[in-house]
């Protein structure tokens, strides 16, 4: 699985809506297929004030002033994102509930007239936890990001809307899980015969 790469991102947007809402912030940590990070960037984009609703600045922090400081038109976001894609792998869009960003990514790629980098297939933190809660029989209370890193012990209380933040939560969230589910020798299990799936 060399050939694999894995891009943990999260966005912020003005609402839920790719088609009435703006992408308000974009963050990517790129890893190569053992997780390792090889990259990570953050971006403030500039969005239309009547495509942010209040609810949604509210929640991610959005502030007028300060993006007008800051953020960068979406087509360089998008561009610069885009480059930071390792060459020659192929790389999966990655996060909590990422299908969510992955529409209103693929929307302003499309709209941007720039190639979409991503691979169609995705890796979600909301089926890794959700897995692990029916191997360990764990019961879970949500599927909220708070929910699975706060089980994980790598959070407390509310957690703030940050692209960035996030991001890196999430990707911690994984490797909390992942290595849970990691395999486990067992010496009190007697071992499959030759031919038999054990099904």
């Amino acid at each position: 699985m060399a050939e694999l790469g894995f891009a943990f991102m999260d966005c912020e947007f003005g609402g839920l809506d790719p088609e009435r809402h703006d992408i308000t912030e974009i963050a990517v940590i790129v890893t190569d297929y053992r997780l390792v990070e090889v990259a990570e960037r953050e971006w403030k984009v500039r969005a239309r004030p009547d495509r942010i609703t209040e609810e949604a600045a509210a929640i991610s922090g959005y502030d007028a002033g300060r993006w007008a400081e800051e953020a960068v038109p979406v087509r360089q976001a998008l561009g610069e994102l885009a480059a930071m894609m390792p060459k020659g792998k192929t790389v999966l869009p990655a996060g909590q509930n990422v299908r969510m960003d992955v529409l209103f990514l693929e929307r302003a790629f499309k709209n941007c007239g720039i190639a979409y980098p991503f691979d169609y297939h995705v890796v979600d933190l909301v089926t890794l936890y959700y897995s692990w809660s029916l191997v360990t029989g764990e019961a879970v209370g949500g599927l909220s990001l708070r929910q699975s890193a706060t089980a994980a012990g790598l959070a407390e209380g509310v957690v703030p809307h940050r692209a960035l933040a996030d991001a890196r939560l999430t990707l911690e969230t994984f490797r909390h899980y992942i290595g849970r589910l990691a395999p486990r020798r067992d010496e009190g299990l007697a071992p499959v015969p030759t031919g038999e799936t054990g099904r």
